[in-house]
């Protein structure tokens, strides 16, 4: 998503950025093992670089009732480093799954090492997250606990969908929820736990958290259709050739009606017939389908509807509303609905 337009103003913030050099030092440190292989494994993606979107909203969060934004405190630091983990396991699980050979422009830890290598690897740094979050308390412990079964029920819900037209707008929300909106609330509650916030400010800003993950995913979901592969990084229409009928897919179909006919054949000519799960390469009708779908009122409904989650998770920040961090939070949601109309 970050080459379809500017940084998000949130990782502009300087404090913030000193802050993410802290995570960036502390999650290197992190996975340093006796095992000089293990370490390279385990820091493969971490030296790969990354946008650090989860670490940035805990730090925020744990801010958002400061006028002014100040250095983070080395729990905040550690509470952000032990959710980055989770995403980057999460990532080492995702890739092997997808069969993928890159990842943030650098060869996939399952291409250079192997499968069972990378599911260990990936099951180590959600150990490591988890002893992380077991020295910031009880509570924190069981939220990362509970949000990496969140993480796994999402992707499952995903996975038993996989090339159903009959996927309905419940099914997508209930798997978008567990395995992108899932972490970035706990990101946020993380954030609010450590820091001592208030309670009621603990809940609104994993609200936020939440409402901004629900549409981050839905607005990616958007770009794979709508925008090119030069601007997403990677291939466009990869969750059509997945077999991952997203928002726009699905309003399309339920709208019936020749279009939907046609993104129904479209889409039949992408489906494995075989029973295997390799993916068809049709160049042609996958264009087609992201070109029907790119036309139909179905991309701006779905704009809509992430605009939605947003406008929920802004509701429950402005009480706080006032403060640097907020108004960060606030500017980050913005800018992320922003990204589909610069790709149009």
């Amino acid at each position: 998503m970050a080459a379809v337009a500017t940084a998000s103003p949130l990782l502009r913030l300087p404090v913030l950025q000193a802050d993410l050099g802290r995570v960036e030092e502390a999650l290197r440190a992190s996975v340093v093992t006796d095992d000089p292989f293990l370490t390279e494994v385990a820091s493969h993606l971490i030296l790969a670089g990354g946008k650090r979107v989860r670490p940035a909203f805990a730090v925020t969060a744990a801010a958002s009732a400061d006028p002014v934004m100040a250095p983070a405190s080395p729990e905040v630091v550690l509470g952000a480093v032990s959710v980055e983990l989770v995403h980057l396991g999460s990532l080492y699980h995702d890739d092997v799954m997808d069969d993928a050979t890159t990842r943030r422009t650098v060869e996939s830890v399952n291409a250079r090492w192997g499968n069972l290598k990378a599911i260990l690897a990936g099951d180590y740094l959600l150990a490591k997250a988890s002893e992380i979050a077991a020295s910031l308390g009880t509570e924190v412990a069981g939220l990362l606990a509970a949000t990496i079964g969140k993480l796994c029920e999402g992707q499952i819900l995903e996975l038993q969908s996989a090339f159903d037209l009959g996927r309905t707008e419940d099914a997508y929300l209930a798997s978008i929820d567990g395995k992108t909106a899932s972490l970035l609330a706990t990101a946020c509650r993380i954030g609010g736990i450590v820091s001592e916030l208030p309670r009621p400010q603990i809940d609104a800003v994993t609200t936020f958290g939440r409402g901004f993950g629900m549409a981050f995913q839905i607005v990616d979901d958007l770009l794979d259709v709508t925008a090119t592969s030069e601007q997403l990084g990677k291939p466009a229409g990869h969750d059509l050739v997945e077999g991952t009928y997203t928002l726009p897919v699905i309003r399309t179909l339920a709208a019936g009606g020749p279009p939907a006919d046609e993104l129904s054949a479209l889409l039949a000519r992408l489906r494995p017939t075989d029973g295997s799960i390799e993916p068809v390469e049709d160049p042609e009708a996958l264009e087609a389908a992201r070109q029907l779908l790119a036309s139909t009122p179905a991309v701006q409904s779905s704009l809509d509807t992430a605009r939605a989650f947003v406008e929920e998770g802004q509701r429950a920040l402005a009480p706080y509303a006032g403060t640097e961090a907020s108004a960060a939070l606030e500017a980050a949601a913005e800018h992320l609905l922003g990204t589909v109309n610069a790709a149009a």
